[in-house]
């Protein structure tokens, strides 16, 4: 395969010398000092930032510079806050395209499951109901439990770039707040069908569990809805 133009001296120079995730990486001095590198001090900090925004390298005052392993997510999310900074209102369109994109592997997700993974959504469930008895003095909305239930789903899925849109879609539905606008039923609706979507799949009926994930993600657009018998 041809070598592809990554437009960074920085990143050719580590995929040509072949670090690893956890590899120490030289310090901007000596990477300056690299001859066939080629390029300024600045130059070396300009491009080292942008791998950084990437989430390729990590700088830390003690560890110096290292590789990280590869994750689609810093990437996707830097570029979707850019674009709902601009269009709040592009997050419909970003949401839409995450429940195709989940409907679409929801069976191979499904099959992938182990019997740890169906404990922890089930911990996630009883975790979210303990929080919204109205017996509590103050009821929490259960906005972590709500993102471990989904990205469980298809954790192991062997597709960062799946699990990268998946991963920055909760970051952007945190950071705008969707939750502050629902009110308690809906809660109360959303883990109804979070149980019994569950249910489906320990049952190994995964079309059953698949009508009510897609039944469910229409709930914030039609709180009026019941689950379906």
């Amino acid at each position: 395969m041809a070598r592809l133009d990554l437009d960074s001296d920085l990143l050719d120079y580590i995929i040509k010398k072949g670090f690893q995730p956890g590899d120490r990486l030289p310090t901007i001095s000596e990477l300056q000092q690299e001859e066939h590198l080629g390029v300024s001090i600045s130059k070396v900090r300009e491009q080292l930032e942008v791998a950084r925004a990437l989430g390729i390298v990590e700088v830390r005052s003690k560890t110096g510079m290292k590789l990280r392993d590869y994750s689609f997510t810093p990437a996707i999310r830097l570029s979707l806050f850019y674009a709902l900074s601009i269009h709040p209102e592009w997050f419909e369109a970003f949401t839409e395209m995450r429940n195709h994109l989940e409907m679409a592997f929801w069976n191979e997700a499904c099959e992938r499951l182990t019997g740890e993974d169906k404990a922890e959504m089930q911990r996630c469930i009883e975790s979210a109901r303990s929080k919204l008895n109205l017996a509590n003095t103050h009821i929490q909305i259960p906005n972590d439990e709500h993102r471990a239930f989904h990205l469980t789903v298809f954790k192991r899925l062997e597709n960062p770039f799946v699990l990268g849109v998946l991963e920055a879609y909760w970051d952007a539905y945190a950071a705008v707040e969707i939750n502050r606008y629902a009110d308690y039923d809906y809660h109360t609706l959303v883990w109804d069908y979070h149980e019994r979507i569950l249910n489906a799949i320990c049952d190994g009926d995964y079309e059953r569990s698949q009508q009510l994930f897609l039944e469910h993600t229409r709930l914030r657009y039609h709180p009026n809805l019941s689950p379906a018998t």
